[in-house]
């Protein structure tokens, strides 16, 4: 996550999810961040495979109102097996 003192909400956030690619795992991301923020639109959402094709970058830019919010959403996309990594 951001420092502190460079995150200023409410605003608009990018989550970036790195994980085996798998046919349910991007549904599963946006599944999760919406559980929190809210509904997000399929054009908010961004995926990119990587070049041998097994794993997957999910992009997802929404609102965020607090900083509350931000945390859970970290601490929800946590819980997901296939990911890996995330920013």
């Amino acid at each position: 996550m951001k420092d502190d003192a460079a995150l200023e909400l409410p605003d608009f956030h990018t989550f970036k999810v790195f994980g085996r690619r798998s046919e349910e795992f991007s549904e599963q991301v946006r599944a999760t961040i919406a559980a929190t923020v809210g509904p997000i639109p399929l054009d908010s959402m961004k995926i990119r495979a990587s070049a041998q094709g097994r794993y997957v970058c999910v992009s997802i830019t929404t609102f965020v109102h607090s900083r509350e919010q931000l945390e859970r959403v970290y601490a929800d996309l946590r819980s997901q097996t296939d990911m890996l990594l995330f920013l």
